[in-house]
């Protein structure tokens, strides 16, 4: 059993009492204190009954049905609980810098069987390949030395979404409908914004940058971007941009929307690349890793995307181009577009392009040592609210890290 120093102690039972406020009732505090505590304590399964028998081995089947009732059908809000919990990581956070970026991302968590809600067949990242599965979009805010997540929502495949029956069972709010993981993060980004949480660009893979109506999403809402894209991606190349609407002959409606030829058409990322000499490419160290520096080689062009832009009467303005090509390779191996500055420098771009790596560290130590994909239930509430109860875990955690020099370990809490 890991020990803990005094200090640890009681900052935790302020942190637990901090939480307790945000979800209300005197009754939720104990079960609240008892869920973290199961999910910070060492335990191969973070699942409710294997929690209960190492917190209280002598009365499992009372301890099992409390934790149960909290997680699964207590009527607390996930949302507010994570506000709570993302506050007490964020004070520590910013001790170390503001907040370098928000990070949008999506984690698969593979399932047996039909029932568990938004299972379905689809892309599973742990696994690398579709199969069964539940998928939840988060965002997490990271600056150099901590990141955190702040809003955690489960996709709901469109099968589930139109299935009345399954709904019902599964208890999925009726304001629930179909809607894509980028449809759902700018909902969750509207949401972080209304609750004043420190702006910075958004950072997301190309699962969400290939999606035009994502960053213009973003750009509407004046927040900059950093995000992958594919390979096929279109772009004017630089000084390049859509021919003007045809001139007004005088008669009928004056035409307003831009055009291309076969002689002035856009290029895809991938040929806009080999168009780059090699001179253009730097090596590029972004980051300080366990292995040592993290250099990339890299070249960032200013561009303009061309999707559907002659539906458009004005030219899309001017972003960076971000193109990853080792040396070793035939082909760049990865792409981004970003609107922050024209003036960033290559190093502060590719620098927020790979901030991007917090989240899947985040998501791979909440499986690994919280038990994010542990839990067993199949309802809609508890899947939130145990996702919630481990990002709120994860956040004492990172705290303590953010506080300690070097991490330390004694922070965990002690089984009651």
């Amino acid at each position: 059993m890991a020990t803990i120093d005094d200090s640890a102690h009681h900052r935790f039972e302020e942190y637990v009492e901090r939480l307790h406020r945000a979800i209300g009732h005197a009754d939720r505090k104990r079960p609240l204190e008892m869920y973290l505590t199961g999910l910070l304590l060492p335990g191969e399964r973070k699942s409710v009954e294997p929690m209960a028998a190492r917190l209280d081995p002598r009365h499992v089947s009372a301890r099992h049905q409390s934790l149960h009732h909290f997680v699964a059908k207590a009527p607390w809000d996930a949302q507010d609980l994570l506000r709570a919990a993302s506050d007490a990581a964020l004070a520590e956070l910013e001790r170390h810098g503001p907040v370098a970026a928000w990070i949008v991302d999506d984690t698969g968590m593979p399932k047996k069987g039909r029932h568990s809600v938004g299972v379905g067949r689809q892309y599973c990242g742990p696994l690398g390949k579709q199969d069964n599965c539940q998928v939840a979009v988060a965002v997490s805010l990271a600056n150099d030395v901590v990141s955190v997540p702040c809003a955690y929502r489960l996709y709901l495949p469109e099968q589930w979404a139109k299935d009345p029956a399954r709904r019902k069972k599964a208890g999925v709010p009726a304001m629930i409908g179909f809607q894509k993981k980028w449809q759902i993060a700018l909902e969750q980004i509207d949401q972080l914004k209304a609750e004043g949480l420190p702006l910075a660009p958004v950072v997301a893979d190309a699962g969400y940058g290939v999606a035009t109506a994502f960053r213009d999403g973003l750009t509407e809402r004046a927040i900059p971007y950093a995000v992958g894209i594919t390979a096929e991606t279109t772009l004017w190349p630089p000084g390049m941009e859509p021919l003007p609407p045809e001139p007004w002959s005088g008669q009928g409606r004056p035409p307003r929307l831009l055009r291309r030829t076969p002689e002035h058409s856009p290029l895809s990322a991938a040929e806009l690349a080999q168009q780059l000499t090699s001179r253009r490419f730097r090596m590029i160290r972004w980051r300080e890793g366990t292995r040592g520096r993290m250099a990339a080689r890299c070249a960032a062009v200013r561009v303009r995307p061309a999707h559907r832009d002659t539906w458009r009467s004005q030219p899309r303005e001017e972003e960076w181009l971000l193109i990853e090509w080792p040396k070793s390779e035939p082909k760049p191996t990865k792409y981004w577009l970003s609107t922050v500055s024209p003036e960033v420098s290559l190093t502060d771009l590719l620098r927020l392009a790979k901030t991007r790596w917090r989240i899947e560290r985040d998501f791979q130590e909440l499986k690994d040592e919280i038990g994010l994909d542990h839990y067993e239930g199949r309802g809609w509430k508890g899947f939130h609210h145990h996702g919630a109860l481990c990002i709120a875990a994860y956040a004492f955690l990172i705290a303590e890290r953010a506080r300690l020099s070097p991490p330390s370990a004694s922070f965990l809490p002690q089984s009651p």
